[in-house]
């Protein structure tokens, strides 16, 4: 029982399941963000679009009969279609993926031109300068003759 739990515990504070579990945190975090934002903001926009239509009273009843609302069909209990709750969820899920999209995208940005200013930092300066062989002066790259000691250079 002794080596079952220390497995356990070895398993359990990996890195990689101390990452899975913070993951886990925020992308709940995230999805109450994401769902607010499409709910709040997108979604009345979209109904001024479509004239304030309420998607979710959309049902085809199944024994034949026609119902005011959705609520009194559940009521009765009758097998429904309800076709108007699958068009909003499709609504929301491309406003939600639209929205995550937009969010990886600004992220994925930001990490290349963070990428982009590492490599800048890392890569070596350009060569200017060369040592004269005869007098070992600082001297140009192009240089043909050393100033100091007017050596001819290869």
């Amino acid at each position: 029982m002794k080596k079952f739990l220390e497995e356990f515990k070895t398993f359990a504070l990996k890195g990689n399941m101390i990452d899975l579990a913070v993951g886990m945190i925020i992308g709940a975090a995230f999805t109450g963000i994401v769902g607010s934002l499409v709910n709040d903001i997108f979604m009345p926009i979209i109904s001024l679009v479509t004239g304030r239509m309420d998607f979710t009273n959309m049902f085809i009843a199944l024994d034949g009969n026609e119902y005011a609302t959705l609520e009194a069909a559940q009521e009765a209990g009758v097998s429904l279609i309800k076709y108007g709750n699958f068009i909003t969820q499709i609504i929301n899920f491309i406003c939600m993926a639209f929205v995550v999209f937009m969010f990886v995208r600004k992220i994925n940005q930001l990490r290349a031109a963070e990428e982009a200013k590492k490599k800048a930092a890392e890569e070596p300066a350009p060569v200017t300068e060369k040592e004269c062989p005869f007098c070992h002066s600082k001297i140009h790259v192009d240089a043909t003759r050393c100033p100091h000691c007017t050596s001819v250079l290869d």
